[in-house]
């Protein structure tokens, strides 16, 4: 496409208006020395102003052509053949080119964003959960081998918490590359209820190790949201905590509006009349980076607090909490 050069729009809007003012100017000028009468200087500063803004609207269609285009787009599926140049008309100018030309690139490449985020929902579904259930039912085939020693009791109890710590890291990239108005965050849950279930888990990961999980629950609520994405953030406040303490409690609270997560650890004594713990203890703790991005996800607050007498609190404050009975109810 030959397109004018870059700027032509501005000089032909300047033309026009300098056009108008020269043309009123002078009608003005003729009418003050009475060379032509007052309804006929009116009648012509009528018709420059009109044709100023008819030929001002026709310079602005390509403009509002492309405004139409990208107000019908889908973002779910844009259609970048839409915005291709090829369709201009060889008279638009340049800039509307250019912008044409960068909402094409970007149509373009959110289409292929989209694409890849299906692929890659639809693949890690299938192909990294599949391997993860072959694992989990092989190592439980595997401890219920009569006369395994104690190194091998470690290491099914060490392939077991690293198969789920795999499958809660699969389910939180699943739910991060989801998009946000998906129709699976979109539900309705006891909070109560998946705390339950992760405490389950949680125990049977913690197999051999001092540490004990209470669930205190002073209040019961619902929310509306992603039950994945919330088992998934108390898992790893769950996990974290627990690496923070060698010995000890991590209890769990349900409160008005909020999780609290919070770990007693106990110094470990030594000396010969203690034995050591059945397992070493990972001391470094999570970095809590997926924990963030999900909770910046779905906007539900995490506070993390160090306090007095080595105990860690992290915090997750709900903005709209329910009562449990909307849950209940199906609602």
């Amino acid at each position: 496409m030959a397109s004018t050069p870059t700027g032509a729009f501005r000089r032909r809007i300047a033309t026009v208006f300098a056009l108008q003012f020269v043309t009123v100017v002078f009608v003005c000028v003729l009418g003050m020395y009475n060379v032509v009468s007052t309804p006929l200087v009116i009648a012509v500063i009528v018709v420059i102003t009109a044709l100023a803004w008819f030929i001002t609207r026709r310079e602005w269609r390509p403009v509002r052509a492309l405004a139409r285009v990208v107000n019908r787009w889908d973002g779910q599926s844009p259609d970048p053949g839409l915005l291709r140049v090829e369709q201009l008309s060889a008279h638009t100018d340049a800039d509307v080119a250019s912008l044409t030309r960068g909402l094409h690139g970007f149509a373009v490449r959110l289409a292929n964003y989209n694409q890849r985020e299906r692929n890659f929902t639809r693949d890690a579904s299938h192909e990294l959960r599949s391997p993860l259930t072959v694992i989990k039912m092989s190592v439980d085939m595997l401890a219920e081998e009569e006369g395994l020693s104690d190194f091998g009791n470690r290491s099914v109890r060490r392939i077991k918490r690293a198969t789920r710590e795999m499958e809660v890291l699969v389910e939180a990239l699943l739910v991060l590359a989801r998009e946000a108005d998906s129709p699976m965050d979109d539900r309705h849950f006891i909070v109560n209820d998946v705390l339950q279930e992760e405490l389950e888990a949680a125990r049977e990961m913690l197999s051999g190790r001092p540490i004990e999980l209470l669930l205190e629950e002073p209040a019961r609520f619902a929310l509306q949201g992603s039950p994945q994405a919330l088992s998934v953030l108390c898992w790893q406040l769950i996990r974290n905590a627990s690496q923070q303490t060698e010995q000890g409690r991590v209890v769990i609270s349900v409160l008005p509006g909020m999780i609290s997560v919070r770990n007693h650890a106990e110094v470990l004594e030594t000396g010969p009349a203690h034995s050591p713990p059945v397992e070493n203890v990972d001391r470094h703790g999570f970095e809590l980076a997926i924990a963030q991005r999900i909770s910046d996800r779905f906007a539900w607050s995490l506070e993390l607090q160090t306090l007095p007498g080595r105990e860690n609190v992290a915090s997750i404050r709900f903005p709209h909490p329910l009562p449990a009975e909307v849950a209940e109810a199906g609602v």
